[in-house]
C-alpha cells in the first residue's frame, strides 16, 4: 500500500479529484481575514502546504506570495498552473526561509499529517518566527476525536471528458490517529482503469491543545468554527 501517493507520483490527478472545492471563495474569506486580524503594515504572504496552488492562485494579485510544500509533484504542477509565484519544496516541521511575512496560511487540514506534539510544537514556532509583529496566521485543523465518525462509509466520483475517477475508504481510527484509506478506480482514455490504495494518517488534536502551543510560540491565538470544511473551524494567530 502507498502512503500519501496522491500527493507525490499521482499529484496530475490532484486538481481533478478536488475540482468540487471552491478556491476562490476560500481565498475571499482569507483575504477578509487577513484583513481583520493583520497589525502589520506589509503585503508578504507565504502558503505553507501549497500544494498545486488552489488558493495561491486566487492571492497572487494582492499579495507578493510565496508557496512551500512537501512534495515536488505537488509543485510540479503549480508551477505549471500559476505564474509569478515563487514555489519552493520545504518542510513545515523544518521551515528555515530567511524571511519574514506579513501572513502565513496552511490550509486543508495539511497540519494534521504531524504526528507528534513535538513536530506540532516546532511547526508553530517556526510560524511564528518567519511572522513579522503584527503579522497573522491561519491554520485549518484536521478534525478532533470528537468530530470525526469510525466506521463510516464514504465515495466520491470525478471526471472530465479523458479521466474518470472513483475514491473509495471507510473511515478508521488507531489511537490518536484517523486512518484513510483511500481506494482509486481511474479510468483514462485509451490507457484502460487502474486501481490502486492510498493511505492517510492524520493526528486529531483537540482544539485547546493546539491554542496552547500557538500561544506559547508567542502568538495571540483564537479558534472561529466558521471555516471551510464543516466540522475543522480555522486556528487565528497573530504574532505579539
Amino acid at each position: 500500500m502507498k502512503t500519501q501517493s496522491i500527493y507525490k507520483d499521482l499529484a496530475r490527478y490532484y486538481d481533478l479529484i478536488y475540482s468540487w472545492k471552491d478556491y476562490k471563495k476560500e481565498a475571499e474569506t482569507i483575504r477578509r481575514l487577513i484583513a481583520k486580524y493583520k497589525k502589520s503594515k506589509g503585503n508578504d504572504l507565504l502558503e505553507v502546504a501549497c500544494g498545486t496552488g488552489g488558493h495561491i492562485q486566487y492571492l497572487k494579485d494582492h499579495f507578493q506570495a510565496m508557496g512551500t510544500d512537501i512534495n515536488n509533484g505537488m509543485l510540479g504542477v503549480a508551477r505549471k498552473k500559476v505564474k509569478g509565484v515563487r514555489f519552493q519544496q520545504a518542510d513545515m516541521v523544518t521551515l528555515a526561509l530567511n524571511q519574514e511575512f506579513d501572513a502565513i496560511i496552511c490550509l486543508f487540514s495539511s497540519i494534521g499529517y504531524l504526528k507528534t506534539d513535538a513536530a506540532l510544537k516546532k511547526t508553530l514556532r517556526n510560524f511564528a518566527r518567519h511572522l513579522k509583529d503584527g503579522g497573522v496566521v491561519i491554520i485549518e485543523p484536521w478534525l478532533t476525536k470528537g468530530g470525526y465518525t469510525k466506521g463510516h462509509p464514504h465515495m466520491a466520483t470525478y471526471g472530465d471528458d479523458n479521466t474518470k475517477i472513483a475514491r473509495l475508504n471507510v473511515s478508521n481510527v488507531r489511537g490518536d490517529f484517523s486512518i484513510l484509506d483511500m481506494h482509486h478506480l481511474i479510468a483514462e482514455r485509451n490507457k484502460g482503469v487502474k486501481y490502486f490504495v492510498d493511505r492517510h494518517e492524520l493526528r486529531m488534536v483537540e482544539a485547546r491543545q493546539i491554542l496552547r502551543f500557538m500561544r506559547e510560540a508567542g502568538l495571540r491565538a483564537k479558534f472561529i468554527k466558521d471555516g471551510f470544511t464543516a466540522g475543522r473551524g480555522l486556528y487565528i494567530g497573530v504574532k505579539t
